[in-house]
């Protein structure tokens, strides 16, 4: 036995309620190692001595290159757990429990595994609505001036004594104005970069987070889109920047002027006076900055006072103009006591709003339950870049790695993931495929049929292109003729019909080493829908693999039994029970 590869960590990702009636429990072992996984549980607060154990088989629900994951979600009448696990390979068989292998049950109760309490304020909360959306990502200036319009044209506007600037024109006006392009494509929540009152085009280095920038128009334009987007059921999502500020922002003004006896010195981080605003970028500030950006002052979210204020700023938005959320930028660089209470403020305006922690690794310390709902899933774009894009894994290691996404938060956190192929800061993906849209359409199909919130770049569907900011960002264009669009509609449409490709388990069927087809289906009850994505240029056979004697939904270089080269094919089954 492979007693090294175990894992189990009680209160954890491992085992935590999915609601007050059901504990998820999971173990790690070796890969191909055990033949039998059997969990024992009972009431940790039963009066009785040894206590009475039901048990129960695992199953394997996951698999990488090294490890399988054994998972029961137990449905208890008890609230209270201790447990331990059976496990045998064949040959040996051992009891796990307390971190240590053991070939008896003890007395002690307290020597088992811990579920302390089943609370429901522990209990990852995510919106129910997540499941179901498919989001589009807008950076507003490079998005629509007017209706399938945009004058890449920029301005220069004084606010406040300050010089606020755009680059290609886009506006709110610009975006509300083509709620029906967006509605086309299938899309049912859009999330906005910055839109508040800052200096440069991108509007990270905010001024005023209370006003809607007036190169995009105003606070008046904003409540009329989130009206129009509501209307036609399409939710709103904006980005909420409180790791740093703008250097004209009232506060870091105010710290300019007074230096020392500012008392708005304690709300950024690393000060040592005196302050200025360097005019030179290669001049070091004497404050710290979101990277070394010297415009954008790091606050110090840690002060009640900053707290308190951002706090102020989540509800307002929540609550004055009725948005759904919140994307929350550089979110692992704030301290987690500021998202604590940030939560908090948003929940108790609307308890349905979102959270999405901006995270480019694991997240797994931002998303216990008590910080963020959602972070963006920058692995997911990593991993689908290597096989589809570069090919440089096979569909073994790619499932290897995806099977570590699934298998690293808590079930409940899994389903609201916001899992993007491109966004603002990113190399466009298309451009990563070298322009083949072959590729890139697999890795799209993908990402809708994942578990999982797709999330679409604006322009994706227009096949915008482009490796450097100034080409990733580029304007907006319109054409709901060309390939691209249609094959996103196409697959946002699937997404969108089939239920069990927003609620159903994951299940993957064919991943061979050295081979480039990838197959998994998702399913519900007696329902499912498989997906076969060959990601080479060579055709496979995959007669051998699965029936196609469902109805097939979607297809592209399928010849009876054969994928062609960069083809998949998407069938949906009805079992018999």
């Amino acid at each position: 036995m492979n007693y090294q590869s175990i894992l189990h960590i009680p209160m954890s990702h491992y085992a935590h309620g999915i609601d007050e009636e059901n504990v998820l429990i999971r173990i790690r072992v070796g890969k191909d190692d055990i033949k039998k996984c059997t969990l024992f549980y009972g009431d940790r607060s039963c009066k009785q001595t040894p206590v009475i154990f039901s048990k129960v088989d695992m199953r394997i629900i996951a698999s990488d290159e090294m490890f399988d994951y054994f998972q029961i979600i137990v449905n208890s009448e008890y609230k209270r757990l201790c447990y331990y696990f059976y496990l045998n390979d064949g040959i040996e068989e051992t009891l796990y429990y307390g971190d240590i292998f053991s070939k008896e049950t003890v007395d002690d109760r307290s020597e088992y595994y811990q579920f302390p309490f089943n609370h429901r304020d522990d209990i990852a909360k995510v919106p129910l609505w997540a499941k179901d959306t498919v989001m589009y990502n807008i950076f507003p200036d490079s998005f629509a001036t007017g209706r399938k319009y945009i004058s890449k044209t920029g301005s220069e506007i004084e606010y406040n004594n300050h010089i606020v600037k755009s680059k290609n024109g886009g506006t709110i006006k610009g975006i509300y104005e083509n709620v029906d392009y967006i509605k086309e494509l299938g899309i049912n929540c859009i999330y906005i970069n910055p839109i508040f009152v800052a200096g440069e085009y991108h509007k990270y280095d905010l001024i005023d987070y209370y006003s809607i920038d007036p190169c995009f128009g105003t606070n008046e334009d904003f409540k009329l889109m989130v009206n129009l987007f509501h209307e036609n059921n399409i939710k709103v999502v904006i980005d909420g920047v409180f790791n740093h500020c703008g250097w004209h922002f009232f506060a870091f003004d105010d710290v300019i002027k007074n230096q020392e006896n500012s008392q708005y010195a304690d709300w950024f981080y690393g000060l040592q006076f005196p302050i200025t605003r360097p005019d030179n970028m290669d001049i070091i500030p004497t404050y710290d900055c979101f990277g070394y950006e010297r415009m954008m002052p790091k606050l110090n979210t840690e002060h009640q006072d900053v707290i308190d204020y951002f706090c102020d700023v989540c509800k307002y938005w929540l609550s004055e103009y009725n948005i759904d959320g919140w994307r929350l930028d550089v979110a692992s660089e704030v301290n987690a006591g500021f998202w604590r209470e940030f939560r908090k403020a948003a929940k108790s305006i609307n308890p349905h709003s979102i959270l999405i922690g901006e995270i480019w690794e694991s997240a797994q310390y931002w998303l216990d339950g008590s910080q963020f709902d959602s972070s963006m899933n920058y692995d997911f774009r990593k991993h689908c870049r290597r096989f589809f894009a570069e090919e440089s894994i096979d569909a073994k290691e790619f499932d290897s790695r995806v099977t570590n996404m699934l298998m690293r938060y808590k079930q409940n956190i899994l389903y609201a993931q916001l899992n993007i192929l491109d966004s603002h800061d990113v190399s466009r993906f298309l451009s990563l495929c070298d322009g083949d849209t072959r590729k890139y359409k697999l890795a799209v199909l993908f990402q809708m049929c994942f578990v999982g919130m797709p999330c679409i770049f604006y322009g994706d569907e227009q096949g915008i292109k482009g490796i450097l900011e100034h080409e990733y960002r580029y304007p907006m264009r319109f054409n709901e003729d060309g390939d691209m669009f249609k094959f996103f509609k196409e697959v946002i449409a699937l997404r969108n019909d089939e239920i069990v490709l927003r609620h159903g388990d994951y299940c993957v069927i064919s991943n061979e080493r050295g081979s480039g087809l990838y197959v998994f289906s998702r399913g519900m009850d007696n329902y499912k829908v498989v997906i076969a994505i060959n990601a080479v240029d060579t055709s496979v056979d995959i007669s051998n693999i699965m029936d196609i004697k469902g109805e097939i939904l979607l297809q592209q270089g399928l010849d009876k039994y054969k994928i062609n080269g960069y083809g998949f094919v998407v069938i949906k089954y009805k079992l018999k029970r």
